[in-house]
């Protein structure tokens, strides 16, 4: 028995941030029903088309789902939704904004019928608030909540390479849930969640933003080196890059004697402290890269791992696909979707004993026959509703 057997989670969502949570619930056994629009779905379906003839995002986010089609538009559209809010648990929306209330789905229109209900809104600015009606996609909310600002080099700014404000916004509409539901079973009572994708980044942002307390300097845009800790980064050797991180001063004396040969370094002025390595930086890195050069990044690791320094090789793609770490933990399994079978990974904190639910990603409109008639509509019903539009 997985930990959400029995909830039912009715979701009528799109893009990244809201499939991202209820993915995350079905992984831990919840039944998801995903509403979508007749004819296109989600758009993310159409993102891409490079996993199989699918596409990236929407594998990623979208297994163990059920499919059902619905234009909330027509009238017709109104008692299906109705029927479904009564099974569910917990609705799930990041529509445009304003657009769950219009088809009556705000939470103080559900919860005199359904007290137990959880209802989580997932919008870029939140629920009210000068913002609350503006668009928001992944990289306005990384511009508006100061990422870029922290991120790129000294003379270009850059986003991040995954959709992180929508992972954030997702992952806490998905802990809320939890925590939600562990307090509805004390009380009995559903609630409203809001949640935007413009607090969850700015919770992410608060080193840098108590770094620039009271008016003090930000943290500079540093590439992929630390902005305040040096040496933290990459460094070039004979044959690749070696990433590593120096945090201490115990470590910057191992990291002279044990990697540079050169343990007289550890007493320079220059370099003493923290604050003065990263003040004389360009310096310290020809020093550093001077001694790289002469060996390779199996060399450079290794005399790292001696003196117990951080350190990584920079995977691209590929090399994450093949991370030796990941298969000796048996983190792959196997995902059926519409065009055949693809890898996936275990979800974090998984174990092999009590797995979670991996089960396949949905074609469009899958689920229509058998969450209708588990409704109550029959054969004829059923196809009145597709020839009409509806579903």
């Amino acid at each position: 028995m997985l930990p959400l057997d029995g909830i039912t989670v009715v979701s009528l969502e799109h893009a990244v941030a809201a499939p991202f949570a209820t993915r995350q619930l079905a992984d831990q056994g919840a039944r998801v029903i995903k509403v979508e629009r007749p004819g296109t779905g989600d758009f993310a379906r159409g993102y891409d088309c490079r996993v199989r003839g699918m596409a990236s995002h929407f594998v990623w986010t979208n297994r163990s789902k059920e499919s059902l089609t619905l234009d909330l538009k027509h009238p017709s559209a109104a008692p299906i939704l109705r029927a479904l809010v009564g099974k569910a648990d917990v609705v799930v929306q990041n529509l445009a904004p304003g657009a769950a209330a219009r088809l009556g789905l705000g939470y103080e229109a559900l919860r005199t019928d359904h007290p137990g209900l959880i209802v989580c809104n997932i919008s870029g600015y939140g629920a009210d608030g000068p913002d609350r009606d503006r668009k928001a996609y992944d990289l306005l909310i990384q511009s508006e909540a100061g990422f870029l600002s922290v991120t790129g080099t000294e003379d270009q700014a850059s986003k991040a390479g995954i959709s992180i404000a929508d992972i954030a916004a997702g992952m806490y509409a998905y802990t809320n849930i939890l925590t939600s539901l562990i307090q509805r079973g004390r009380t009995g009572q559903g609630r409203e969640i809001d949640v935007s994708m413009l607090e969850a980044m700015a919770e992410w942002m608060g080193y840098p933003m108590y770094y620039a307390f009271d008016g003090a300097k930000p943290p500079v845009r540093a590439g992929a080196f630390h902005a305040t800790i040096y040496p933290y980064g990459p460094f070039p050797a004979q044959d690749g890059v070696v990433m590593l991180g120096v945090q201490n001063e115990r470590e910057w004396a191992a990291f002279c004697e044990g990697v540079l040969d050169a343990p007289g370094l550890a007493g320079d002025a220059r370099f003493t402290s923290n604050g003065k390595r990263v003040e004389h930086k360009l310096a310290l890195a020809a020093i550093i890269t001077l001694s790289f050069a002469a060996r390779t990044v199996a060399e450079v690791t290794a005399r790292l791992d001696a003196v117990g320094i951080a350190n990584a090789v920079m995977n691209d793609m590929a090399g994450l696909w093949a991370h030796p770490q990941l298969a000796a933990r048996n983190r792959w399994r196997q995902v059926e979707t519409p065009t055949g079978t693809v890898p996936a990974l275990l979800p974090p904190g998984a174990d092999c004993t009590t797995p979670p639910r991996m089960d396949p990603v949905p074609a469009l409109g899958q689920h229509n026959i058998a969450i209708l008639t588990e409704l109550g509509f029959d054969a004829g019903e059923i196809a009145a509703l597709a020839r009409d539009g509806v579903t």
